[in-house]
């Protein structure tokens, strides 16, 4: 049974009342007051950081140099809006992401539908210096504002039937040219990970970037951040969660298993049918920037390789 939550405490206690007309500030205005301690701080209308002084996360890197901040924002694979990286910039500004809700749901003793403002309440943000590889062979650093989905999902109690976890994306074809069109992929987008690659204390649900709220184009208000994995399955605008006896069929997957697998591990051994994955082309460097080795697991191995030390990582890539 799904049970919808009430939002049944006062404004007055989440954040200022005149910040709580305005919903879009809701967010950044109660995280700051829960993680700074402090009333709404006047730094929100001056872009600024929203978040106070963050915690890094325990495998956040320093020594990574990051990726600038507008290439990011103008430099993302969004099928649903456009092909090309950039258009999705400008698209997805229609998208509406307020108010939001995540529909938890499956193998769990505590299905329901909860608010992100009420998920934001009971989790510890974090900042996570990740680097990200897309699938096509180019890769950035990213400064993520977050917290760890396996905190989400101990709050529901998985059952010990729950085997696998499967990501639904917003259905919103009014906003989203190429849903509307039914153009190339099946619709809505679809991802899944094991249950233990889940609760692993990499994997991430980001709701910031760079000191502040996450841009629409960037996956706003709540996406995936598995950083061993390529891009693709680090699935974007996520409203709903099922934990799953058997693995999900997902999107890219579902359209060309051949080039897309389920698993989606960064492995520079495994080439993509129409291009090595060998090397990576760091966004943010000059023409003369040499290409980067890429590092099976994207050089997160140390972390994550015993959960396949038993798998063929050329079959089940």
């Amino acid at each position: 049974m799904i049970i919808k939550t009430k939002k049944d405490i006062p404004s007055s206690e989440i954040t200022d009342p005149l910040v709580f007309k305005n919903r879009r500030q809701l967010i950044k205005g109660m995280l700051a007051t829960l993680i700074a301690g402090t009333g709404i701080s006047p730094t929100l209308a001056n872009n600024k950081s929203v978040w106070g002084d963050l915690p890094k996360g325990s495998f956040s890197s320093d020594s990574l140099s990051l990726t600038p901040a507008e290439l990011i924002k103008n430099y993302t694979n969004y099928y649903e809006f456009s092909f090309n990286k950039e258009d999705s910039t400008s698209l997805a500004q229609n998208l509406i992401t307020d108010p939001w809700s995540v529909e938890i749901s499956g193998e769990v003793e505590k299905p329901g539908t909860y608010y992100l403002e009420d998920i934001l309440r009971q989790q510890s943000l974090q900042e996570y210096i990740y680097r990200l590889r897309c699938v096509e062979a180019w890769s950035m650093v990213v400064p993520w504002v977050g917290f760890s989905l396996g905190s989400l999902l101990k709050m529901v109690k998985p059952l010990s039937t729950a085997n696998f976890v499967k990501f639904t994306a917003v259905y919103q074809p009014k906003a989203m040219p190429n849903q509307l069109s039914n153009t190339m992929l099946e619709w809505p987008y679809i991802e899944g990970l094991r249950i233990d690659e889940a609760m692993h204390p990499l994997t991430i649900l980001a709701v910031g970037m760079y000191g502040d709220t996450l841009p629409k184009q960037n996956g706003a208000p709540l996406r995936l951040v598995v950083p061993w994995k390529y891009g693709f399955k680090s699935i974007k605008a996520i409203v709903k969660i099922e934990l799953l006896k058997r693995p999900p069929i997902t999107t890219w997957n579902k359209f060309a298993p051949n080039d897309y697998g389920f698993y989606g591990n960064v492995n520079p051994t495994v080439a993509h049918p129409r291009w090595s994955q060998n090397t990576e082309r760091q966004l943010g460097g000059s023409f003369f920037t040499p290409r980067r080795q890429t590092e099976l697991f994207n050089g997160y191995g140390e972390q994550v390789a015993s959960m396949y030390s038993d798998m063929d990582l050329r079959h089940f890539f």
